[in-house]
């Protein structure tokens, strides 16, 4: 049940991305300064890489048989979908109402980010081989 609700967050991520790229392209370039359009670009680069990392974590939580690892796949998961709502969300703030006070916003996204990315590794790293079974090879 959890991987599809991450798989429907994800979906719906990615259509972000790409009309909010599309939204950049052609509806803010008249009207933002290089350095805003730049900003709410980066935002969308980083919510798209991530939510490529949001599915791949659902694809490797849906290949493992353990609980423990897919609980760790879904943290990871977790993680950087918070980080795109902190550090794409901070960025698309920003650039849309140059209120300065959504910057420090950005970098708990990028934290959180971090924290995805380590929680990946740590689950990666915890993972059986399909040939162990209760860690031992068969």
């Amino acid at each position: 049940m959890f991987n599809r609700v991450l798989i429907v967050i994800a979906a719906l991520s990615g259509l972000f991305s790409v009309a909010l790229g599309a939204f950049a392209a052609h509806g803010l370039k008249s009207s933002l300064s290089p350095y805003l359009l730049s900003v709410f670009e980066t935002g969308v680069h980083y919510q798209f890489i991530h939510t490529l990392a949001v599915i791949f974590c659902v694809v490797l939580a849906l290949q493992s048989n353990s609980h423990n690892h897919q609980k760790a796949f879904h943290r990871a998961a977790i993680c950087f979908i918070i980080g795109i709502l902190f550090f794409s969300g901070s960025l698309y703030a920003l650039a849309l109402t140059g209120v300065k006070w959504f910057g420090p916003i950005t970098p708990l996204g990028g934290v959180m980010f971090m924290i995805g990315w380590g929680c990946l590794a740590y689950a990666g790293y915890r993972m059986t081989d399909k040939t162990e079974q209760d860690g031992v090879k068969q």
